[in-house]
């Protein structure tokens, strides 16, 4: 493979935000050895840095993947060189650390950092993270919370807030979290499914329906150009549809279950029922790329034709 081929498969990698550590260590490799990076650290541009430096970033990192730490020390190396007193550098210091190092270590060198810097986030979310991960979950939500009270529109302090709640089983917690995630990006699907799927597990089912089927009218076919009943849903859109066929079993065996939201229930529940039917039969009837019948397509008609209630 050519020096420049394995520079752009490193920077596709970046550009989709993939995390392939052994492959990025490979490639890496190869241009390390031929002294490459230092010598195109200066050609192109991402996010302010040169290209072949950020190239170096990411393959320190896949080499603290990989347990190649002696490597990871040779791009930080060269790297600080480059770039002495950098707050990209501290981060990057900071997990080398996390590595080896006693958790208390790492903790007291972020802590010493936000002293002098507060508004560095990125050493914030590192600090967070070491605390969720020894199990010091009440001092991760603390400062998570802090750092959302100073950078509310942080869309990913919001999930892991989120996160963090639906682990402790708090899920009415996690749902709220999440509802400022969709003030942030109410165009994302995946966040109104995330939260819909978390109004279920608190057993809000009418809010969860409601959810449900705004990712429905968020992804499936414009009707303006394809009939409901000619298209076939997909992806994320089936999986909203389960959530329908759900909410509506549990509506029906609980109709006095109060709305914690106080969200009213549906009161066509039964044509909710037979759409959402309908739609997994469709999708599950559908041949794939190879002609291939759904797996599982006889236990799902199986389940969906059982009665409502």
């Amino acid at each position: 493979m050519s020096l420049q081929s394995t520079l752009e498969r490193l920077a596709t990698y970046r550009a989709n935000n993939m995390r392939a550590s052994q492959d990025i260590f490979r490639n890496g490799l190869l241009v390390l050895q031929k002294s490459s990076f230092k010598q195109l650290g200066d050609d192109g541009n991402h996010c302010g840095v040169p290209a072949g430096w950020t190239s170096l970033e990411q393959f320190a990192l896949a080499s603290i993947d990989v347990g190649r730490l002696d490597i990871a020390d040779q791009c930080l190396q060269l790297i600080a060189d480059k770039f002495p007193n950098s707050p990209r550098v501290d981060c990057l210091i900071g997990i080398r650390m996390e590595a080896t190092e006693p958790p208390e270590t790492a903790l007291k060198y972020y802590a010493d950092i936000l002293e002098a810097d507060s508004a560095n986030v990125a050493i914030w979310k590192r600090r967070i993270s070491v605390l969720r991960r020894t199990g010091k979950i009440e001092k991760a939500v603390n400062e998570l919370v802090q750092l959302l009270d100073t950078f509310y529109t942080d869309v990913e302090g919001w999930l892991e807030l989120a996160d963090i709640y639906a682990l402790c089983n708090q899920y009415d917690h996690s749902f709220q979290a999440l509802s400022h995630v969709l003030l942030l990006m109410p165009q994302n699907p995946f966040y109104v499914l995330q939260a819909a799927e978390t109004a279920y597990t608190s057993e809000d089912f009418s809010l969860a329906i409601k959810m449900f089927l705004t990712v429905v009218d968020m992804t499936d076919a414009d009707d303006s150009e394809q009939l409901l009943q000619d298209s076939t849903p997909l992806g994320i859109t089936v999986r909203a549809w389960f959530g329908v066929k759900l909410c509506t079993r549990r509506i029906a065996q609980n109709v006095n279950l109060r709305s914690l939201s106080n969200t009213s229930a549906p009161k066509n529940s039964e044509l909710l029922d037979e759409l959402a039917t309908e739609r997994l039969r469709v999708a599950y009837s559908s041949l794939g790329q190879k002609g291939e019948i759904a797996k599982g397509r006889q236990e799902v008609f199986a389940w969906v034709a059982t009665p409502l209630a």
